[in-house]
């Protein structure tokens, strides 16, 4: 009986550790080439603004929070992922003496993301589709 009770106990803490093991598994942020990016910095796919080598830069932590370097502007934002729908809400943005059309450029761009309601991955590039798409080369340097 003795020997029957310390058997289960043994089976019982085994299947404890192998559930502990797969719920940390499934907790941790994915990083699979075809899952959002999380943890990885991306930059616009557009040209150079004329007079300025800077294009728009996004970097998303582990939980979704980003730090925005756009053309001129600068700030912080949160991105919620769930499966291919994707919410983002930008934070204030820090307005430093920008031209009026860098300006202009990245109030658009914060409003494109914002408008977002799917995202997709193919291979290094992300793509946020709302009113109208916007296309991100992941940083692999």
């Amino acid at each position: 009986m003795r020997a029957q009770m310390k058997s289960a106990i043994t089976v019982l803490r085994q299947a404890g550790a192998a559930l502990v093991l797969v719920t940390a598994l499934h907790a941790a942020p994915a990083q699979a080439d075809d899952g959002f990016p999380f943890g990885l910095e991306m930059t616009l796919d557009v040209a150079r603004q004329p007079g300025s080598k800077r294009l728009p830069t996004l970097e998303i932590g582990d939980d979704g929070e980003v730090i925005l370097e756009l053309w001129c502007k600068g700030g912080k934002g949160q991105f919620s992922v769930a499966g291919n729908t994707v919410i983002f809400v930008a934070g204030p943005l820090e307005d430093r003496a920008c031209p009026p059309a860098r300006a202009q450029a990245d109030d658009d761009l914060v409003a494109g993301l914002s408008e977002a309601a799917t995202w997709k991955r193919q291979g290094d590039f992300v793509s946020f589709i709302g009113t109208k798409s916007l296309r991100f080369r992941i940083n692999t340097n």
